[in-house]
């Protein structure tokens, strides 16, 4: 290599390294000043169970949301659900659901993806048992409103199966709105 051509490539290595180094500084004192801290959530939530005697899911829920950087969550759910069936089919089903989850925000800081996991304690109608509760989600938030999409698998609980049989597990489709704000 000819020493004309060595300084060209040390130039243009030392140029590189200089922007490269610049940039990087840049996105961790971004990083660096994020607010991290605590956001409650206050919603009311609506769905179909899809599996016999269940047809109706009602409840409201708090969570409570810490921001580990501006896009990733961390999140502790809580709150009250009533499944309603007809009065032929028996009773109702009311729950205390318990979950954590993660919140990743995927587009443009506002719509988000989800995965919850805990337990539902039944507290309705000496029905004592308590399920494993998995509850995936999609959802659309802004600085006040968080509306969301979310599919619930309730693994323990009693259902009626096809040939009047009683089975374990079902889901539900249901939709929450909610007001939040920070802590």
């Amino acid at each position: 290599m000819k020493i004309t051509e060595k300084i060209k490539f040390l130039l243009v290595f030392t140029i590189s390294m200089l922007f490269a180094n610049s940039s990087n500084a840049q996105e961790v004192e971004n990083t660096k000043n994020y607010d991290q801290g605590f956001r409650l959530g206050l919603g009311v939530n609506a769905g179909y169970a899809f599996a016999d005697p269940y047809k109706l899911a009602l409840g409201a829920d708090a969570r409570l949301q810490y921001d580990l950087t501006k896009r990733y969550s961390l999140t502790l759910t809580t709150g009250f659900t009533n499944l309603f069936v007809s009065k032929v089919d028996g009773s109702d089903l009311g729950f205390i659901p318990v979950k954590a989850g993660f919140k990743a925000f995927v587009w443009n800081d506002q719509f988000y993806f989800m995965g919850e996991a805990g337990a539902a304690f039944a507290v309705t109608n000496d029905y004592n048992k308590t399920s494993l509760l998995l509850a995936p989600s999609i959802g659309y938030a802004t600085k006040r409103i968080d509306i969301s999409l979310r599919y619930e698998h309730y693994n323990d609980f009693a259902r009626l199966n096809n040939d009047g049989s009683l089975g374990k597990g079902f889901g539900q489709l249901g939709v929450r709105l909610a007001y939040g704000f920070e802590l």
